[in-house]
């Protein structure tokens, strides 16, 4: 496995293990049981997957030292405020079945942020979280987050995939000493990914598959990656990469992909912020 080192000095691997869109809790807690079974140390969930209970007992019958395993959640929309972060926080960790979390991050740039903010400052001063962060927020609005609190976030978890690769939000990231987080890697098989030429040629030349090189691409990147299957024959392939590397050729080969735009959400778009909190 291979670490990347937050601005607080906690490490954190570069590869991880996503639950998003797993909504039958018997496969979820399967796919943990099988991802930490063959070597992911990072867990991804959020009280929105709505299976953060499958996640905690999949880290408990895995008989895997709690330590050695590094445990995200998110905070949603409709609790983020000061108070109802902290209660939101306390039922994700009953779900869980956890005395600390590794990671907790606010998942939408929306509602009262700063409030729960205050609130995860808490909890981290207190020793119940490792390392504080946020998701889906953009340079503007993460500048301000970080002049006007005391502790600013360690992670920012943003759509990242070789058709919208981040590279101006990974400078600034950088700049602010801020470690950039991939969802989405495989950018859903969306603009037909796991056939495209281009990545298959680099596949080939490597022997190895397209997700791989992709998940490759994103940690020769610094770019922690999490990403997510069902099914344990491609879990197990996701997370054989780290015997080959990309070089300088094939890395600029895959930036020629990259495209100005989301391939999935506008947060700038006030439609999108109206469902998403209407979304529980």
């Amino acid at each position: 496995m291979e670490y990347t080192t937050l601005n607080n000095k906690v490490k954190m691997p570069l590869l991880g293990f996503g639950v998003f869109q797993v909504d039958d809790l018997k496969q979820c807690q399967q796919s943990v049981e099988d991802a930490l079974e063959i070597g992911y140390r990072l867990i991804d969930t959020a009280q929105a997957y709505h299976n953060e209970e499958a996640v905690g007992k999949a880290i408990k019958q895995s008989g895997i030292k709690r330590e050695d395993i590094f445990v995200t959640t998110k905070l949603w929309i409709s609790d983020a405020n000061e108070d109802k972060a902290m209660k939101a926080f306390e039922t994700s960790m009953k779900k869980l079945g956890l005395d600390y979390l590794d990671l907790y991050l606010i998942h939408q740039p929306f509602n009262d942020v700063f409030g729960a903010w205050r609130a995860m400052e808490k909890l981290y001063k207190e020793g119940r979280i490792r390392a504080i962060g946020v998701s889906n927020f953009q340079p503007d609005i993460l500048m301000n987050f970080i002049l006007n609190n005391e502790i600013k976030p360690m992670v920012n978890q943003i759509e990242t995939h070789p058709f919208y690769q981040q590279r101006k939000m990974q400078d600034f990231l950088k700049e602010n000493d801020i470690q950039i987080e991939s969802w989405g890697p495989f950018a859903e098989g969306k603009n037909n990914l796991f056939t495209n030429p281009l990545l298959a040629s680099i596949a080939k030349k490597h022997n190895k598959s397209v997700a791989q090189v992709v998940l490759r691409w994103l940690i020769q990147r610094n770019v922690v990656a999490i990403p997510k299957s069902i099914h344990k024959q491609r879990i197990k392939e996701n997370f054989n990469i780290f015997d080959f590397l990309l070089d300088s050729e094939d890395m600029k080969e895959i930036s020629t992909l990259d495209k100005p735009e989301s391939s999935f959400i506008n947060h700038n778009d006030p439609q999108i912020v109206k469902w998403f909190c209407s979304y529980n």
